[in-house]
């Protein structure tokens, strides 16, 4: 892996883990402005919780060494999570402001899962 593609990763995961890691903890405080977002996003405010555990370990997955398998399936929840609000965000009918955050960890996830190191890769025996 190139110096440049090492630090493209490194940076994007980084900033990743931040956005996933702050958001997924305020949607476990499930304030006000949060569960009233939800309500107007047409979903029930328990799935807050349910986000907000899942962006925290799948935080903890992309970044401890190791475990490749559940590292695909935490940039995967990142992806399906992160394209699912942004629809639902243009479904009803949200402002520009309210897609910036998500289109930004939505790509993060992209740039992160592309450019990770061969060692966090999951490589498959071809049969």
């Amino acid at each position: 892996m190139s110096k440049r593609n090492k630090i493209i990763y490194w940076i994007a995961t980084c900033w990743l883990a931040l956005g996933m890691l702050s958001t997924g903890v305020v949607q476990l405080m499930r304030s006000k402005t949060e569960v009233d977002r939800m309500i107007q996003l047409g979903y029930p405010a328990y799935l807050l919780t349910l986000l907000g555990v899942w962006k925290v370990l799948g935080v903890a997955a992309i970044l401890v060494p190791g475990f490749t398998l559940l590292k695909e399936w935490a940039y995967a929840g990142f992806f399906f999570a992160m394209s699912g609000a942004l629809v639902s965000h243009i479904v009803a009918g949200g402002e520009m402001k309210d897609y910036f955050g998500t289109a930004l960890l939505l790509v993060l996830t992209a740039v992160s899962w592309y450019f990770r190191p061969a060692e966090r890769r999951l490589h498959l025996a071809h049969q």
